[in-house]
This record gives C-alpha cells, sequence and structure tokens, in this order.
C-alpha cells in the first residue's frame, strides 16, 4: 500500500482513508494508526494472494485472503489455548500445594 499524506489523514468525521488493494476506504474506529496496521496488514495478503493466485478477481482475492487470515488466527488461537491451559493447571497445582503448606503451617502454629 502506498504510504502518502492522503492516507494518513483523519478526516473531520472522524473516519479514517486507507487504501487497500488500490481502492479507498473511509473506515471509523478508535485508534487511527490501529486501523492503518490493520488496512496494511489486509493489502499486503491480498498482494501475496494476488501473486500466487490465476485470478484477477478482487472479490476472490478478498477471500482468499480472509482464509489465509483465518488460517493463521486460528493456529495461533490453538496455540494460545494450549498454553493458556498448561498455566490454569499449573497455577491451579501450585494453589494446591500452597494451600496444603498454610493449612499445615496453621495446625502447626
Amino acid at each position: 500500500m502506498a504510504d502518502t499524506r492522503e492516507n494518513q489523514l483523519t478526516q473531520s468525521n472522524g473516519s479514517v482513508r486507507v487504501e487497500i488493494f488500490d481502492q479507498a476506504y473511509n473506515l471509523r474506529g478508535s485508534d487511527p494508526d490501529y486501523i492503518h496496521r490493520l488496512a496494511e496488514y489486509v493489502d499486503m495478503k491480498i498482494r501475496q494472494v494476488a501473486q500466487q493466485a490465476s485470478t484477477v478477481d478482487s472479490t476472490r482475492l478478498a477471500i482468499l485472503a480472509a482464509l489465509n487470515i483465518a488460517d493463521e488466527f486460528l493456529v495461533i488461537k490453538r496455540k494460545y489455548d494450549s498454553v493458556s491451559g498448561d498455566y490454569v493447571q499449573r497455577a491451579s497445582h501450585l494453589a494446591g500445594a500452597l494451600d496444603e503448606i498454610l493449612a499445615e503451617t496453621r495446625i502447626a502454629g
């Protein structure tokens, strides 16, 4: 995506002008910089798909890019859920061990 001054402007109505795959969009959100980063990422993904795909249909390219982004998300979510589950299990184990030690201390004290 071309990084032009026009792309960096926040319009008076609170929308942010971005360009994705050579199409301009006015998007709204609380953080213009974040919106720009999202648009740049989507633009990059569509362009990657366009280089590999035999179609020039922008709707098909957008769908393929969305599927790639969804795949990335689900892979990361699966890893997060796995790690998160491990931490919850370990924290529960440690909390149980701490409760035992505190109970022994109260009995002995």
